[in-house]
């Protein structure tokens, strides 16, 4: 009996001790806004249950400030790895560091931000950049181009312009395309992208040809503004594959949707939240220096596709979107896949 006494009282320690030993993982989001964040913390949540990890998380609202006092609460609440996509790459270093002071990884989730030790797990921004302009090139090879940015506190705004700007350079060079206004879109709000677009149709009075929109969020606002004028049908690009903007490629107000597929980023970043939190190197993981400072950091880049009317499909057979949702207003017979 005493035996027996013993293993029960051992095995009761050792659950109590496993129990007492979760990994906790702290999501802080700048804004939760954003459709696809919705299809992110899905697939975070879903890989970290895999791993019998606790998913806590916070909203920051779209306030650099905010999200500073978000992680101090997400490492109070015993946070001990941190999924961070930051509001202001430069805002959230103070934050960043006061982890790492408390031995807790970071990882910069899709935006980038400079850190010693942190990990970086995004898409690869650049190339979605080239993809979105290639396809707006390739729709309108000739012509007045306005290109609406994100926030300019985000590195991944410069990333897509650095690439948009290779595959545009050729054709302003020759003078086939000319860039009539370019602007900055605070926190990424479509309706601040639509009164940027607006203002960039009232100076060139109405003669704009396309537009390369960095998100589709945005690419929602540039084509109320083009609607109004009733300039809807030029070529418009996006990226995320938002559901509205996959259903504007069906429909023709937008070009290219190019998507990211949130549940892949989800789950590599959750995957790496689990392995930096067992002491771990983050499998996959490369250094990648290619930051504003040049800062060595291990980072992981999925890969995009672009999302035309040609290749829609991608999409459907991903299960990412129902047709009902994607094919919403148009005619089959006009669009191959809404048949």
């Amino acid at each position: 009996m005493q035996f027996k006494r013993t293993l029960t009282a051992l095995a009761l320690a050792m659950a109590a001790g496993s129990s007492f030993a979760q990994l906790v993982v702290g999501v802080s989001f700048d804004a939760y806004q954003e459709e696809r964040w919705k299809t992110d913390e899905a697939a975070i949540k879903a890989e970290l249950a895999k791993s019998g990890a606790k998913y806590i998380y916070s909203d920051a609202g779209a306030s650099a400030e905010k999200q500073l006092a978000d992680i101090d609460g997400l490492i109070t609440k015993g946070a001990k790895v941190l999924i961070i996509l930051a509001k202001d790459k430069d805002a959230i270093l103070p934050a960043v560091n006061k982890a790492a002071q408390q031995k807790i990884p970071v990882i910069a989730y899709d935006r980038l931000f400079e850190a010693a030790g942190t990990t970086y797990i995004t898409f690869d921004n650049k190339e979605v950049g080239r993809m979105t302009a290639r396809e707006i090139l390739k729709a309108k090879p000739k012509g007045n181009y306005a290109i609406i940015k994100g926030d300019p506190g985000d590195n991944n705004a410069a990333f897509l312009r650095e690439g948009q700007g290779e595959v545009l350079a050729d054709a302003i060079k020759k003078g086939d395309v000319k860039i009539v206004g370019e602007e900055f879109t605070s926190g990424w709000n479509p309706q601040n992208a639509q009164k940027n677009m607006e203002q960039i149709l009232t100076k060139n009075a109405n003669k704009v040809d396309a537009v390369v929109a960095q998100n589709d969020g945005m690419a929602g606002g540039v084509v109320a503004a083009l609607t109004a004028k009733g300039l809807q049908g030029i070529p418009v690009s996006g990226q995320d594959g938002d559901h509205a903007a996959l259903n504007r490629v069906a429909a023709g107000t937008q070009t290219v949707s190019v998507w990211k597929n949130s549940a892949d980023l989800g789950t590599a970043a959750a995957k790496a939240a689990v392995e930096l939190g067992a002491g771990k190197a983050v499998t996959g993981a490369a250094d990648w220096a290619g930051g504003p400072k040049k800062m060595t950091m291990k980072s992981i880049f999925l890969k995009p596709i672009p999302v035309t009317k040609d290749n829609l499909d991608v999409v459907l057979k991903a299960g990412y979107i129902k047709k009902d949702a994607l094919c919403k207003g148009i005619d089959g017979a006009k669009v191959a896949v809404c048949k």
